[in-house]
């Protein structure tokens, strides 16, 4: 998805509405991941 944004800002190809859309979608699928890992891995407080 970096890669993706990154092509669409370098060529000017997407108004900015769907760069916001994609960049808010790639913190949404983010922080999807990062809650599956949490849950995954248990909290050990050492």
């Amino acid at each position: 998805m970096d890669a993706a944004i990154s092509a669409m800002v370098a060529l000017g190809t997407g108004d900015t509405i769907q760069i916001q859309r994609l960049k808010k979608r790639k913190l949404v699928l983010k922080d999807r991941i990062q809650h599956l890992e949490d849950q995954i891995v248990p909290d050990i407080i050492a």
